[in-house]
């Protein structure tokens, strides 16, 4: 269980490095820029992106000249810079795009709305192709011990089963010589002289 929990933490961590590495920073209006000089059409620049959850939107202009509000779909429509939701003014703003849908910006100078210093960026939503899928069970992998050990082919170096004996009478077989008991137990006999010849000489030992 412990080694599933830090495969997945791996995998979550993996994940949201190669999302961070993938993120795109989208410069509004391209070589343009925030402008109204050259009427350049940010609704046109706009439908040919592709912007994802992580991604940076910047706009970039001469500060003081123009600013960045970012204001809701009533107030875009009708250019209202009176209640905008954030405002920008640093002439390089970049903006982290952290949820899907619609986010709109508009330049809150006087005028410079209404002659389309505005865009509209749609965001899409999360693939479900991105999301992790789950780790299998470390259990489901592993080989039963048992198993595995009655699968085992029997070693080369195994004797083959006895062979059957014939019970016929007419069968001849050759008896084992039978142990010689006596020398077994001489052989006992001597290791208890020693053992009482070492016995006596530790007490002679002592007593000196």
């Amino acid at each position: 269980m412990a080694m599933s929990v830090k495969h997945l933490l791996a995998l979550t961590l993996g994940l949201a490095m190669a999302a961070t590495s993938s993120a795109v920073i989208y410069k509004v209006g391209d070589t343009s820029g925030w402008t109204i000089l050259g009427n350049p059409n940010y609704s046109d620049w706009a439908t040919k992106k592709t912007f994802h959850v992580g991604d940076t939107i910047e706009f970039q202009y001469p500060k003081g000249i123009h600013n960045v509000l970012e204001v809701k779909k009533a107030d875009y429509d009708s250019c209202t810079n009176s209640t905008p939701i954030a405002t920008h003014t640093s002439g390089d703003d970049k903006i982290v795009i952290k949820s899907p849908g619609h986010r709109f910006f508009i330049c809150g100078v006087p005028g410079h709305c209404a002659a389309g210093q505005k865009v509209n960026i749609r965001v899409l939503k999360p693939r479900s192709s991105d999301a992790p899928s789950p780790a299998p069970a470390a259990s489901a992998s592993a080989p039963a011990p048992a198993r595995a050990r009655a699968s085992e082919p029997r070693s080369a170096s195994s004797p083959p089963p006895a062979a059957a004996t014939d019970s016929s009478p007419d069968a001849t077989t050759t008896a084992a010589p039978a142990p010689n008991a006596n020398g077994a137990g001489a052989g006992a006999g001597y290791r208890a002289v020693v053992a009482m010849a070492l016995a006596a000489v530790a007490s002679m030992a002592m007593l000196q």
